[in-house]
């Protein structure tokens, strides 16, 4: 964990300090999660601050090993029992309460956000600390699209879970930076920590404000050419981004990312990044980036139906030409390099 006061810059997603550091600004950051998540607080009791965010990093150690998708933990012993067929499998109360969660999350989203397919992330070879192909066959992708598992194959009893479908492999990765800023939220208002700001590889959640204003963060450009857009984040909000950049590999000039249309077995293209926006409520986190997976699958046509499905109305959808596509409750908490480039919808 590397920690201190000061400005400090966050890859994927800036925070825009003040000139000035604050007398009592703690900040510290870790590697977790496969990105970096920061935590900046608001305390005048550095110890005090110091400690809390430690819980912070502790939990999200905890989180990384318990959850993971693909390395020896509690999730990959569900994956192996599911992929034996076998019925009434225990596992934790968290596990439990996550698969509860995102096939509500699921339901809403007609099953374009989908942490079944673990089988198809892995086939396309997500599912390594440095994805790099091969591109796999087209018949084996369309094996698995024809096993079509979805959370509604799953069902729960306390902390029992039982699958109809064997080719179910639950792969939280598309929400667990969301999930995360939950945890973090919770932990820090349990330590009584009141003014914060949550970074998780882009993903960020504020608590309070940041002195006499709120927390402003700074939207990266898709394609790296500085920022995109600056937002100004109030008590308790959630903001997630989903980029084709973020894990990509490229092959014959062609990029294939982590964002896989379940509905076909390939990853989408024609989309750079989503962003959503979440007000403040249990789950903001969570919500903020598990919203953004079916907005960008659908792409710059029916981005804003998935939107609404999601219950989401601030969002915005960046194409593959660079145009941004966003919502009008969410243009007008933005502040843009080039305006010039959006369009409101």
């Amino acid at each position: 964990m590397i920690a201190g006061r000061g400005r400090s810059a966050i890859a994927l997603l800036a925070v825009l300090a003040f000139a000035n550091a604050r007398a009592d600004e703690y900040r510290a950051s870790s590697y977790v999660f496969g990105t970096i998540a920061q935590v900046t607080v608001l305390d005048a009791d550095v110890v005090h601050a110091q400690a809390a965010v430690g819980r912070v990093f502790g939990e999200f150690d905890r989180m990384h090993r318990e959850l993971h998708a693909w390395k020896s933990g509690d999730l990959v012993a569900l994956n192996q029992a599911i992929a034996r067929g076998q019925a009434n499998i225990h596992t934790t109360p968290e596990i439990a309460a996550l698969i509860r969660q995102s096939q509500d999350l699921a339901a809403k989203s007609g099953d374009l956000f989908n942490p079944a397919i673990g089988k198809l992330v892995g086939l396309w070879s997500f599912h390594r600390d440095k994805p790099g192909g091969p591109v796999p066959g087209a018949q084996d992708i369309a094996r698995l699209v024809a096993a079509n598992p979805r959370m509604s194959d799953l069902s729960i009893r306390g902390d029992e879970v039982t699958s109809s479908n064997i080719a179910v492999q639950v792969d939280f990765g598309g929400y667990a930076k969301g999930y995360a800023l939950d945890r973090a939220a919770e932990i820090l208002r349990v330590e009584g920590i009141s003014n914060a700001l949550i970074n998780v590889g882009g993903n960020a959640m504020a608590l309070g404000r940041n002195g006499a204003r709120a927390w402003r963060v700074g939207l990266d450009a898709p394609r790296g050419a500085g920022l995109l857009a600056t937002l100004e984040l109030n008590d308790g909000e959630a903001v997630g981004t989903s980029g084709d950049y973020r894990r990509y590999y490229e092959i014959d000039g062609k990029r294939y990312s982590h964002i896989i249309d379940p509905r076909t077995g390939y990853p989408v293209a024609g989309v750079e990044s989503v962003t959503v926006l979440v007000s403040g409520g249990a789950g903001a986190g969570a919500l903020s980036d598990a919203a953004s997976k079916p907005i960008f699958i659908e792409g710059s046509q029916d981005w804003s139906k998935a939107a609404a499905r999601m219950g989401v109305s601030q969002a915005m959808l960046v194409d593959a030409e660079g145009i941004i596509h966003v919502t009008p409750a969410l243009k007008s908490r933005l502040s843009f390099v080039d305006p010039a480039r959006v369009a409101v919808r």
